[in-house]
Formats: C-alpha cells, structure tokens, sequence
C-alpha cells in the first residue's frame, strides 16, 4: 500500500484552501474577506470518506500558515479553527478574535502577531 499525496491550495475563485488527497478534492476552509481585509474563516469541511485521517489539522495548519506569509489577519469563526488556534502556534499569525467567551482561553486572546 503506498502513501497518499496530499496537497493544500489556495482557491481564492472559491474563497477557501481546499486539501486533495490523490488529487481528489478531500475538505476545505472557507474564508470570507470581511471590511477591514480581514479574513473571516466561518467553516470547515472534510469529506466523510477521508475522515479519521488528520486531514482537518493539516488543511487548517497550512491555510493559517500560508495566511500568516502573506501577511493577513485571520478571524476565526468556525470552531474547528478556533480550537486549532487555542491549541497552536502559528509564527507570523495576526489573529482578531471576533467578540465572543470563546478566545478568553487563548494565549491570543486579543490581536497577535506570533
């Protein structure tokens, strides 16, 4: 049994990263650019039959950090990415919390640059 390759894009047509297991579109992130520039991720998808493979980690771990070498601000909306965020660092990341208990347990609970 080989090993599967597995990419992360950004589709900015679709305004999402989306993975791809074998070229087979597996999940996605959706952001939405909010007034300020910022990008608003409200949510998370991976397919159900690529579930159970750490793809959601990995989708988000590189959107973020492709996000962060671009030099844009994340605002994270979907739980997935807010629990990913709590849990990890990001190097570069600019993070603006939207206004909610749910960044109050995050050592970024205000705006950061990691």
């Amino acid at each position: 049994m080989r090993d599967a390759t597995t990419t992360v894009t950004r589709n900015d047509d679709e305004q999402r990263y989306e993975i791809h297991v074998d070229g087979n579109l597996a999940g996605f992130t959706e952001f939405e650019p909010d007034a300020d520039g910022n990008l608003v991720f409200p949510h998370t998808m991976i397919d159900p039959a690529f579930k159970g493979r750490g793809l959601g980690t990995t989708l988000v771990s590189d959107a973020l950090a492709d996000v962060a070498q671009r030099g844009e601000t994340v605002v994270p909306e979907c739980s997935f990415v807010v629990r990913y965020l709590k849990e990890n660092d990001v190097a570069g990341l600019t993070v603006s919390w939207p206004d909610s208990d749910d960044a109050q347990d995050s050592p970024a609970a205000s705006e950061q640059s990691a």
